[in-house]
């Protein structure tokens, strides 16, 4: 009797090895094929033109080009301190102000260089310049009200306000274009 129990004790040990070697086959199987069809492969970098991340700098023309590491980074920024409102270049409070190049060059002062975007991130004005809207738009001025300001300097506004401007070189009329886009 001893025998016919340890015999079916190794048959079900036996059985259990068989079907996690089978598990980890079938786990392990289509992982492979996606590697071997490129699919699962890391994704190619985006190689931005130069003239894609040259932008304004200043409002009398000069430019600056930036490298595709602080577009990147200033994506990163502005995607935690102003994509909750402004995500994909459009203005959820406010549809008819984007921040595509044409609404930010009619602002007054025109927001369409690096210069003129870092002051407004660091004291907001009204579309037509006649007014601060510092407290109720994040800002630096605000940054008692808006917390998420308040570790930001000067390199990150730049950075910010560069992908901002090259986002639309990028994506094109969806960045800013509002919600048909999405």
């Amino acid at each position: 009797m001893a025998s016919s129990f340890s015999s079916a004790a190794f048959r079900r040990a036996s059985f259990s090895s068989a079907v996690r070697a089978l598990a980890r086959t079938l786990l392990a199987a289509p992982l492979a094929l996606l590697l071997c069809l490129g699919i699962g492969s890391p994704a190619l970098a985006a190689q931005w033109s130069t003239e894609q991340l040259t932008v304004p700098a200043t409002p009398d023309g000069t430019l600056v080009t930036f490298s595709e590491q602080e577009i990147k980074a200033g994506r990163k920024v502005f995607n935690s301190s102003c994509g909750e409102c402004h995500a994909g270049g459009i203005t959820k409070t406010n549809q008819n102000v984007g921040l595509d190049p044409e609404t930010l060059a009619l602002a007054t002062p025109p927001r369409d260089n690096v210069e003129a975007l870092v002051d407004y991130m660091k004291d907001p004005t009204s579309y037509d310049g006649e007014y601060s809207i510092a407290d109720v738009h994040p800002s630096l001025r605000s940054s008692d009200i808006f917390v998420k300001m308040r570790d930001l300097d000067d390199d990150d506004l730049r950075l910010m306000a560069g992908y901002i401007l090259v986002a639309p070189k990028v994506q094109g009329v969806q960045w800013g274009g509002g919600k048909i886009y999405f």
